[in-house]
């Protein structure tokens, strides 16, 4: 629909204002550059596609882009809150104008704007340098705007013909990943996948097809119960415990005991058992804890065992002169989960299960839907890579990575080690600490009340809440690990 006149009159009607948002006689002015724009008339049907609709959308997404930009400076900022926390029920009934509630009519571009300004105002400020809540933290600028563009193609990972550039990218950038490991670049395969884990049900399911091919068109019913091992501490547990028989080892400090790995496999075999798969951990999401790789490699080559490593933490670390001996052995593994979202700080989602056998990824999930692959197709038909997944279309998660890569080839993360060490060389005494833990639940409620830092905490067996600090924001600085643990002792002393 064409603009009318009145509409044309509000939008090229400006005036000099130094603010994002202001009040008038006819409402709100939005400031674009040094011109203030009024939208209180203006609806989304008169922006593009719309005819005469260009300036309209130029004006509307760059008051947006205007509001995004003050939302980082403000979430990069100290002396600003980390979030302005509120209770579900207060959210629910309606903020200072601001309605979660669906309107019956379509709402002006004016509203759609205070709502995307107060959508992040009740939110939570994942990237400032005081958030240590998990998982992932900081905002990463080249990615944002690799996360914007990928918005602005909506387009989907399934074919070469609608998306060719996002899938050579996505070879280009899972042979990199590959080569980190140390396997052959030529030999690899892998897919992005949306979270860890995702990626390591796939490890599962190859590992039992590789070992059981029959399964994918008879079922379970057709193979050996199966046994497969892995840490208490694994990534995520629920995936492991649904099928069939999952033995548990670990030692008191969250690794993997070698040796209980060998017998429990000799036990399940005794059983009855087929043994087929181990999940191994680098850096597991409590204790950060970093399985033995070439001891469980050396245990999967004696029994025949498909060995997976779940580095959904821990793969950035790879990225690390110093620090990737902690993977020393992950060459050997036949899969391995690295998510890029985590440690390298690429904006969520970004995960990969990666796999040492090239073509089995295909063979394992493909399923032929001919409305998509058809095999007399003008180009190489292996670059439609829908066949390869579980979901068949998938999001693109692979430009944001690809830019940032090409930006900061090294990925380098300070704060794994230096912010660490800070934070254990001023903890308090070991009496006044356990005080603290045995309140945590209480001084996180008037933490996150006060909106000042933020820190998650738990329970782990038999031990009482404690809290659980991340590190994986550039941001974050010696200055908020002192304060972090200064808010802790003060509001615990004030309960």
């Amino acid at each position: 629909m064409e603009l009318t006149q009145a509409d044309r009159q509000h939008l090229d009607k400006s005036k000099q204002d130094t603010g994002s948002l202001g009040n008038t006689d006819v409402g709100l002015k939005y400031d674009s550059g040094r011109v203030a724009h009024d939208f209180s008339c203006i609806h989304s049907k008169d922006l593009l596609p719309a005819e005469d609709g260009e300036e309209a959308t130029k004006h509307f997404l760059q008051e947006l882009v205007n509001i995004l930009l003050a939302y980082i400076n403000k979430s990069l900022k100290r002396s600003s809150k980390v979030l302005d926390f509120h209770y579900p029920h207060q959210l629910k009934e309606g903020l200072e104008g601001f309605s979660l509630e669906l309107p019956d009519q379509p709402d002006n571009l004016e509203q759609l704007l205070v709502d995307c300004r107060d959508t992040l105002k009740y939110g939570v400020k994942t990237g400032h340098p005081r958030f240590f809540n998990q998982l992932s933290t900081g905002l990463d600028i080249i990615g944002l705007a690799g996360e914007w563009l990928t918005s602005t193609a909506n387009t989907n990972m399934f074919t070469y013909e609608i998306s060719p550039v996002f899938i050579l990218m996505e070879e280009v950038v899972l042979r990199k990943m590959h080569s980190i490991i140390g396997w052959p670049e030529e030999d690899g395969d892998g897919i992005f996948c949306p979270g860890g884990t995702m990626s390591n049900l796939y490890s599962v399911l190859l590992a039992r097809f590789h070992l059981f091919p029959v399964v994918k068109t008879h079922g379970m019913s057709a193979i050996p119960r199966l046994a497969l091992f892995t840490s208490a501490h694994v990534h995520n547990l629920i995936i492991f415990t649904q099928i069939n028989t999952t033995f548990w080892f670990l030692s008191v400090r969250g690794k993997m005991i070698s040796s209980e790995l060998n017998s429990s496999i000799e036990t399940a075999k005794s059983k009855g058992l087929v043994p087929f798969y181990v999940n191994a951990t680098a850096g597991t999401t409590v204790y950060g804890a970093f399985d033995p790789l070439n001891e469980i490699a050396d245990i999967c080559k004696h029994h025949g065992l498909w060995m997976h490593v779940d580095a959904a933490w821990g793969g950035g670390l790879l990225l690390s002169n110093k620090h990737r001996v902690k993977l020393q052995g992950i060459e050997r593994a036949h899969s391995v989960t690295w998510n890029p979202h985590k440690m390298m700080g690429v904006p969520l989602q970004c995960s990969t299960i990666l796999v040492k056998k090239k073509g089995l990824l295909q063979e394992c999930n493909q399923l032929c839907a001919e409305y998509l692959f058809q095999p007399d197709k003008h180009y190489d038909v292996s670059y439609d890579t829908g066949d390869k997944s579980i979901q068949c279309g998938r999001h693109v998660d692979v430009f944001k990575l690809w830019l940032m890569w090409k930006a900061k080839p090294e990925h380098s993360n300070v704060c794994f080690w230096y912010l660490p060490k800070r934070l254990q060389s001023i903890l308090p005494s070991p009496e006044r600490d356990r005080e603290l833990h045995m309140v945590a639940p209480k001084i996180k409620t008037k933490m996150m009340e006060e909106g000042f830092t933020m820190i998650g905490y738990q329970p782990l067996e038999d031990k009482v809440n404690f809290f659980r600090c991340v590190f994986s924001n550039p941001a974050t600085q010696r200055e908020d690990v002192d304060f972090l643990i200064d808010e802790i002792v003060r509001l615990g002393c004030e309960l």
